[in-house]
């Protein structure tokens, strides 16, 4: 079951040879394409471990491994259009737990995905390490998003993480 020329005409960045990189926060920069398995639920996750955004106050850089883990229902996030995406935090300045929701709300308008969840491993700074856990859940997955959420402190443990 391959895909077929229409399912991939609005992908412009993958397999662009001229990749611009956008250094300010840029939602636009996110695409998606069929689900060609939407009779199922399952988990498809994502490890981003090179994110850079900056402090609001300090303008100091900021690190972390983003991970995002979802059930999609009609659509998926094209990969490098989601590096793009992650990228151009590299200047936003806002605090960590705003940057977790920021990409969660920015995922769940693009893909209106079934469940979606989006973990910060915060590089520490000043000897605290900062691991904000949003998520969401469509009506059929909201004891799902529950279990999730009330369990999310094991899930950010870096030694218990992948």
């Amino acid at each position: 079951m391959s895909r077929v020329e229409n399912e991939l005409a609005g992908l412009k960045h993958l397999g662009s040879q001229g990749t611009e990189y956008v250094y300010q926060y840029n939602p636009g920069l996110l695409e998606t394409f069929p689900n060609k398995h939407t009779d199922a639920d399952y988990m498809v996750t994502l490890l981003c471990p090179e994110f850079t955004s900056l402090c609001p106050k300090t303008g100091q850089p900021d690190y972390a491994k983003i991970i995002i883990n979802y059930i999609p229902d009609r659509l998926m996030v094209e990969s490098k259009s989601l590096k793009l995406y992650l990228f151009s935090f590299r200047n936003h300045g806002d605090f960590h737990e705003d940057c977790v929701n920021i990409i969660l709300h920015d995922l769940v308008r693009l893909m209106q995905p079934r469940y979606i969840e989006v973990v910060g491993l915060f590089t520490p700074r000043g000897g605290i390490a900062i691991h904000p856990f949003a998520n969401y859940a469509d009506a059929a997955h909201q004891e799902l998003a529950a279990q999730r959420l009330s369990s999310a402190m094991p899930l950010h443990m870096p030694d218990r993480m992948y």
